[in-house]
């Protein structure tokens, strides 16, 4: 216990965050490139459904290779937290923080996805509750914003148990598998 007038001790950062199954949560690195492309191209099927339509050099390690220091960039200017999932050096999911306002607003969008291989496990509700210690504790965010396509209920479910609260719904609100879908939107309040 510090003595009166000390400095209180610095909390340890969130990141990285171990997970179950030996998944740990850490920040993007620019040698991802290959792991990511991987990654992306195990999950194709799995993924399309609930992302935007991608063109083929996305499965591709060059293609990954140059978004990294783009979103390294943002991550250094505060405006995002780039995350991966990893386990025995292969990358299992991402976590994104993007969109980060500050000011008043102090907010971030929160994306993500795990392997198939791994999804139904609590490695997903694991990664969200770290995401948003990280986002609150790091970031100095009071608040996430998260979207699912309506009938994502398996996201939905990871939101409720992380204590998102579902605040309403945007028609056509992303271009999604092709196609301008409604998402549900949700959110959670990182401080009283």
């Amino acid at each position: 216990m510090p003595a009166p007038g000390d400095p209180a001790p610095t909390p340890p950062p969130t990141l990285p965050a171990d997970l179950p199954d030996g998944v740990v949560m850490r920040l993007l690195r620019r040698d991802d490139g290959p792991a990511l492309a991987a990654a992306y191209a195990r999950n194709r099927d799995h993924l399309t459904p609930w992302e935007p339509e991608r063109p083929a050099a996305f499965y591709e390690a060059d293609y990954h290779a140059e978004r990294i220091p783009v979103e390294l960039l943002s991550h250094g200017s505060g405006r995002s937290a780039p995350l991966v999932l990893e386990r025995d050096g292969d990358v299992v999911g991402r976590v994104n923080l993007s969109d980060v306002v500050l000011g008043a607003f102090r907010s971030a969008h929160l994306g993500y996805w795990v392997d198939a291989a791994l999804a139904g496990r609590g490695i997903m509700t694991a990664a969200v509750e770290a995401a948003c210690t990280h986002a609150r504790d790091d970031l100095a965010l009071h608040r996430v914003q998260a979207a699912t396509l309506l009938h994502n209920e398996a996201s939905q479910r990871v939101l409720a148990r992380t204590g998102f609260e579902r605040i309403g719904t945007a028609p056509r609100y992303l271009r999604i598998a092709g196609r301008w879908q409604d998402h549900a939107l949700f959110q959670r309040i990182l401080h009283d």
